[in-house]
């Protein structure tokens, strides 16, 4: 073992020891989600004394109180038409900010700086009666249209664009490129990274949201997931442990697809953002 490995060694233990905490409430939360009900409400044991999926069929038969297909739909028209309008609409933002010559940009850029100080439940009550006076409650409209835009987003492109060279650009005018094709094709590729990110970002914001949905939907089948696995926890579940975390895992899975498969992509921006 030589010196360098040496010096990393306590690091890499220290990590590896960091993750299998962060990873114990997931590790729980599955094993337990194949318990009998007296097992998860008995045992301490991580593993099920009799492997079951009960709680599973259980969940899936009972759509008519449960639809967590529907949940599920919602959720994904929500998520993916939410993030592909964050991502699109701060991209142009950012570029226009950040290379055409906006009328008032300094006052827009303050005006950027200063709402990132503004927390958001400060906005969500104004936005609810708003919808309610458009009658628009229980729509996918108010689910979808509060996330269209974010000022993060904006910000951290921004960000990046500002120190990124301009030569490419300038060549790609030269050759009698349009705003739209030095946009898509030397701008975007530079920032997919960061796109990316800020679209995984998006993505579990808008997957993870409670408070929002709960505010703005009344039907059972306008309901997203998180607001769904709510109600079931609330309902008589609420004594099934077992059953509680199958919902759980269900809705967990989008979520963990979604950030492994981008995680490379996460990973290459924070390591450009070093790189000047």
């Amino acid at each position: 073992m030589n010196k360098s490995t040496r010096r990393a060694l306590p690091i890499l233990i220290l990590a590896t020891i960091i993750a299998i905490l962060f990873l114990l409430p997931l590790i729980w939360m599955f094993f337990t989600s194949f318990k009998t009900l007296s097992d998860s409400m008995a045992s301490t044991s991580f593993f099920p004394s009799k492997w079951t999926l009960e709680n599973y069929t259980s969940i899936f038969s009972s759509v008519s109180e449960a639809p967590i297909f529907k949940w599920l739909f919602n959720t994904a028209i929500i998520t993916v038409i939410g993030t592909i309008l964050v991502v699109f609409v701060d991209i142009l933002a950012a570029y226009a900010l950040a290379r055409l010559n906006v009328p008032g940009k300094k006052v827009i850029l303050g005006m950027i700086f200063l709402s990132l100080a503004v927390p958001g439940i400060v906005t969500l009550f104004p936005a609810f009666y708003m919808f309610k006076s458009l009658n628009l409650l229980d729509t996918f409209i108010p689910l979808i249209l509060p996330y269209t835009a974010g000022t993060m987003g904006v910000f951290l492109i921004y960000n990046f664009l500002i120190s990124f060279p301009k030569d490419l650009e300038e060549a790609a005018h030269i050759d009698g490129a349009t705003q739209w094709q030095i946009l898509i094709h030397v701008i975007f590729p530079a920032i997919k990274p960061v796109a990316m990110t800020l679209g995984v970002i998006t993505f579990l914001a808008i997957y993870n949201d409670f408070l929002w949905p709960s505010l703005v939907t009344n039907s059972n089948e306008m309901k997203t997931i998180t607001l769904g696995i709510a109600t079931l926890i609330q309902g008589s579940n609420f004594v099934n442990p077992a059953k509680m975390m199958a919902s759980t895992v269900i809705a967990t899975i989008p979520a963990i697809i979604v950030f492994l498969i981008a995680n490379k992509y996460i990973v290459k921006s924070v390591t450009n953002t070093g790189i000047k």
